[in-house]
């Protein structure tokens, strides 16, 4: 399970092997066997117990800022694997086949994203029309991608293009799929100017988090892209990956306004747009928590849709590790079983 401390006040400390919640006159206790990560949205207090054991029990606590982005996090200083993956990683990062892996990645979402609004048609018959003309587009521009042509720079521009095209093409059909009250006019960010945007980009977030944990435990380094390259403090892998993983978001925002759970006393205003209240995030992350945590079959095994991330991670790094070995044995002549 993820502990999610969001209400101001919260003061969280050691008992044993237990996490224990204080706010106010309540408290709560909590196995750290039961722990997967701690997320932080709102003032609270940790006591540096609470911090040893967490890092004991291989549990990241994770800051989460008013958005839902992850502006720090504690975690053990040990390396999730060995080094030869991110020295592989680093060779790769300038290479075609860097380039490659990046583009199946994107294509991936695309491909989760057509099925997402095919899905939709068919439960929204009456949107027919206007989907099955999205959905076109998007075949059009994930096919395109297949032949772009250039060095890596060049096609690395032409990728990211493609991508806001792309973008721009979903969201629209995103936006019919809402109710008329709750449409956007554009995708913002933080803040964002609508609902939707809000609950959306706070989901990011916690995914942001689900992907960064699965690299570092694999032993990958968030920082090294292969599209999204080299940008100060700028985890370019997590930017890379998440976007197998965007539509889990997606998902359940929408569920959220087809299931009109979305109400208007789950935002606070800001100057120049909305954020999230307490209620708000309570509403969001029970309805995601549990998309997440449902078991699908997924290469050949039942497992949670989160721990796929996990799964993918281990075994993008497995596959850098066989490849230097290969590297090493046509050196040596000697061969693997």
């Amino acid at each position: 399970m993820d502990l999610i401390l969001t209400t101001f006040g919260t003061y969280l400390h050691r008992q044993g092997e237990m996490f224990l919640i204080k706010v106010k006159d309540q408290k709560q206790e909590v196995s750290s066997r039961k722990v997967r990560s701690i997320l932080i949205t709102t003032g609270a207090s940790l006591s540096t117990d609470a911090i040893q054991l967490a890092v004991e029990k291989n549990i990241d606590v994770v800051f989460l800022d008013q958005f839902g982005q992850p502006y720090g996090r504690v975690w053990h200083g040990r390396p999730g694997s060995t080094t030869a993956i991110r020295r592989e990683q680093l060779r790769l990062a300038d290479t075609e086949a860097g380039l490659r892996l990046a583009l199946s990645w994107l294509t991936r979402k695309m491909d989760n994203q057509i099925e997402f609004l095919r899905e939709a048609r068919q439960r929204r018959t009456r949107l027919s029309a206007q989907l099955s003309e999205k959905i076109n587009a998007l075949g059009d521009l994930r096919t395109s991608l297949d032949g772009i042509t250039g060095d890596l720079e060049e096609r690395r521009g032409t990728i990211m293009g493609f991508e806001g095209r792309a973008g721009r093409t979903y969201w629209e059909a995103i936006n019919l799929l809402l109710p008329e009250n709750f449409r956007f006019s554009v995708r913002s960010r933080n803040p964002a100017k609508d609902e939707f945007n809000c609950l959306l980009n706070y989901s990011y977030g916690v995914l942001y988090s689900t992907v960064e944990r699965a690299c570092i435990l694999a032993g990958l380094d968030p920082y090294v892209g292969f599209v999204h390259t080299d940008h100060y403090q700028k985890k370019s892998l997590v930017f890379d990956l998440i976007e197998c993983y965007r539509i889990w978001a997606d998902e359940s925002v929408v569920g959220l306004f087809a299931a009109r759970k979305v109400k208007p006393d789950m935002f606070d205003p800001l100057q120049n747009g909305l954020i999230l209240n307490k209620q708000g995030k309570a509403v969001l992350m029970e309805r995601f928590g549990e998309y997440l945590d449902e078991t699908i079959r997924y290469r050949n095994r039942n497992i949670k849709r989160r721990d796929t991330v996990q799964l993918d991670c281990h075994r993008l790094a497995n596959e850098w590790i066989g490849r230097l070995s290969d590297e090493d044995d046509s050196d040596t002549g000697v061969d693997h079983l």
